[in-house]
């Protein structure tokens, strides 16, 4: 199964300004806030990777400068080597990274195009048949390879993954007089969300158009659930999103426990 999804492209949407995290991103585009020394946008495609994806599209927009550098650099920052400051020679690079697999595909798709224009701008460095498709501010522990079977068994043109969003209080369970159970931002058991980690298949696109105001959610996807043609994945399981700075504080916490839900590599 990993070799079966390493030919097929992941859009993640990384254009946005992120204005409920003004503190974070001033100087940088959402994605690239830090999760445990790591934009939150290195670990959801560190998380794609483990399911053996390996060619990612990013839709770049606001301060798409500063993503672009960060892969750019990587390949040196990553590894050990040898640099001569005569600029005729390259580099001598003696070790590489565990993502040296990645394709990853930088594509300015302007400053205010809303999601659905960002997708169509892309449309001609799209490869495979079927792509999933992000946003770059969310981390799950959803089962991609279990995600993509299920959209290629139903046979309609996309699937979204709904999910149960975290309590934006704490919960606590009571037994008397007395809390048996304290729980900070837990997944909530009623009611679902668009959680984000879709797939569609190409003719999706045609649905798209490339002017700046075509959205996604208040447009393309209401078409499809319209026409019937929009299938759900439901995802019991771990998913948070990153709109402010408490969440990206919770977020580094899980980091730091050692234990987050949404690493799923060595």
């Amino acid at each position: 199964m990993r070799n079966a999804l390493k030919e097929i492209d992941v859009i993640l949407l990384c254009g946005g300004k992120g204005t409920r995290l003004k503190e974070e991103t001033d100087t940088r585009p959402k994605p690239m806030v830090d999760i445990g020394g790591r934009p939150i946008l290195w670990h959801i495609m560190k998380y794609y990777s483990s399911f053996g994806f390996r060619r990612f599209i990013l839709a770049l927009g606001y301060k798409a400068d500063v993503i672009k550098k960060f892969f750019y650099d990587y390949r040196l920052i990553s590894s050990n080597f040898t640099i001569h400051l005569n600029p005729k020679i390259e580099p001598n690079i003696h070790s590489v990274s565990d993502e040296c697999d990645w394709e990853i595909v930088c594509v300015d798709t302007g400053l205010h195009t809303l999601k659905g224009g960002r997708i169509k701008r892309l449309e001609s460095f799209i490869r495979s048949e079927r792509f999933h498709l992000t946003y770059g501010d969310g981390l799950s522990d959803v089962d991609l390879y279990r995600l993509d079977h299920f959209h290629r068994n139903h046979g309609k043109t996309g699937t979204v993954t709904a999910v149960h969003p975290p309590s934006r209080f704490g919960e606590m369970t009571i037994d008397g007089d007395f809390v048996t159970e304290f729980l900070e931002k837990p997944q909530l058991q009623s009611g679902y969300i668009n959680g984000g980690f879709f797939v569609f298949n190409s003719s999706f696109l045609n649905v798209l158009t490339a002017d700046e105001a075509c959205d996604l959610e208040f447009g393309a996807l209401q078409k499809l659930s319209r026409d019937r043609q929009l299938a759900t994945y439901k995802h019991d399981g771990y998913w948070q999103c990153m709109d402010t700075l408490r969440d990206r504080q919770y977020l580094e916490k899980l980091w730091n426990d050692k234990h987050p839900p949404w690493k799923n590599w060595p």
